[in-house]
């Protein structure tokens, strides 16, 4: 670890000698148990570049021209953001087994860094705590989280004073902590369960959402941040819900309704003007139902508002191929044949494999956390469900070799394991996204729910009705 701290102070060295007062940064970590050999530095979600690990799993990357803010930076299936300024050195270490508790920063820029990355901790923790003290009623859970608020701004008074701040870092540490509030705000009549939607937001105290008036819904330059994203989503959940029970007769709830979901979009639609933010909801929002729903019409009903409102032509071609996909795996239809590879990479196909009643699940590399608690929730149902078989595809465009590897290593048997022979057209065809989407599928090969999830409270009442079908 020393020699790397002492490679990277010369390496700033050298780019710092050019000229002071380039606008750039540099940024180097170390990756310790790395799921792959590179990181992948972005900007906006726009690719900066794929900068290979050395032999010692670290890396050092210059960023020219820089525009000062949040930069993302993603190894595997994890991802995390780095607040960058004109002259910042900033190394940082961790381990993907505990990838977010484990990053720490250092160099120049670093503690502002871990400023964020503190916060960031402290509002998962707080996030649970919000769910809980959302079932109070609304004065005593906006007296809870008024002095969340109070703590976090006394917090960051106490940091600028300890330390040299410029006007973009407390700018964006205050507006985290404002959107974190307006967002615990936004969550409380979704969550609360102590009456009717339509009873607890008129029991609301008058006042208690007077911050709307002041949200700009087209901030740009907020686009890249973490709470601005999760305020603008939950805000759009909670105004559409507002306005789904304005003409809906109904005291129960639906949150996946064709009807509240199309007032969300409409929302969305009316209230943001900047083509790039309103794409990115409108895109998540849809993608969101048609990954939860099995309704062809409504499928429909929405892709085809979608459509109109997104000015995006790569999500507009993947929103309408996903919903082509899902259409053609309804229960019913004959499960489509897929080549496969398996474990001594030879080739066959799907229907070869379905002898019995089958659940297929998915996994990728590049988001390992769900890779291993797939296979162990799978070990577990395979004891209690032995009627059932369980198949295990690898999404993937790797080698035999990677793939045995990493299963090997978690001591998952090679057995009911697989790899596609073409990933992306078998992707599209399968319509796998999310990554937790499970086939079910009786044994004379008929779907009986192309969008089963294992980890849901209801799998295994659907595993006993494909056993008794």
């Amino acid at each position: 670890m020393k020699v790397f701290i002492y490679s990277l102070i010369i390496a700033f060295s050298v780019f710092t000698c050019k000229n002071d007062k380039e606008n750039y940064a540099v940024l180097g970590g170390e990756i310790i148990n790395p799921n792959n050999d590179f990181v992948v530095i972005l900007k906006s979600e726009c690719v900066l570049d794929t900068v290979k690990l050395d032999s010692y799993n670290r890396f050092i990357y210059k960023i020219n021209d820089l525009q000062p803010g949040f930069y993302t930076f993603r190894h595997g299936s994890e991802i995390q953001m780095v607040f960058l300024e004109p002259n910042d050195s900033i190394m940082f270490r961790l381990n993907t087994f505990d990838f977010d508790e484990s990053l720490v920063y250092s160099g120049d820029g670093s503690k502002k860094n871990n400023y964020f990355i503190n916060e960031f901790l402290q509002n998962e923790v707080i996030e649970k705590e919000i769910f809980q003290l959302c079932q109070l009623n609304p004065v005593d859970f906006e007296n809870k989280i008024n002095l969340i608020k109070a703590n976090k701004i006394k917090e960051l008074k106490e940091f600028i004073n300890d330390n040299k701040s410029t006007n973009l870092f407390k700018e964006i540490a205050e507006a985290n902590i404002n959107y974190s509030y307006y967002t615990s705000k936004e969550i409380y009549p979704i969550i609360n369960y102590s009456s009717t939607k339509r009873n607890i937001i008129n029991d609301l105290p008058k006042g208690f959402y007077d911050y709307r008036k002041d949200v700009d819904y087209n901030n740009e330059g907020y686009q890249d941040y973490l709470s601005y994203n999760s305020f603008l989503r939950t805000n759009f959940n909670n105004l559409a819900l507002e306005k789904h029970l304005h003409h809906s007769q109904d005291n129960h709830f639906n949150s996946k309704s064709i009807c509240y979901n199309l007032d969300r979009l409409n929302l969305i639609d009316s209230l943001v003007t900047n083509h790039s933010i309103k794409n990115d909801l409108l895109y998540y929002f849809t993608m969101s139902f048609l990954n939860k729903n099995n309704d062809i019409e409504n499928n429909d009903k929405l892709t085809k508002f979608f459509l109109s409102k997104s000015t995006n032509k790569k999500n507009n071609e993947i929103i309408s191929n996903l919903t082509e996909s899902i259409n053609n795996l309804k229960p019913g239809e004959i499960f489509p044949n897929i080549d496969l590879v398996n474990n001594e990479n030879s080739g066959l196909n799907f229907n070869d494999l379905i002898k019995k009643p089958t659940a297929i699940y998915f996994w990728s590399h590049n988001f390992y956390d769900h890779f291993k608690d797939s296979h162990y929730k799978v070990n577990e149902l395979k004891e209690k469900y032995p009627e059932i078989n369980f198949i295990a595809v690898n999404i993937d465009n790797d080698d035999v070799k990677t793939w045995k590897n990493s299963l090997n290593k978690n001591n998952f048997p090679l057995a009911n394991e697989y790899r596609f022979k073409n990933p992306e057209e078998s992707m599209h065809t399968l319509a796998i996204y999310p990554m937790t989407k499970v086939i079910i599928i009786d044994k004379n090969n008929i779907i009986v729910n192309s969008n089963s999830n294992m980890f849901s409270s209801n799998f295994e009442e659907q595993l006993l009705g494909l056993i008794n079908k």
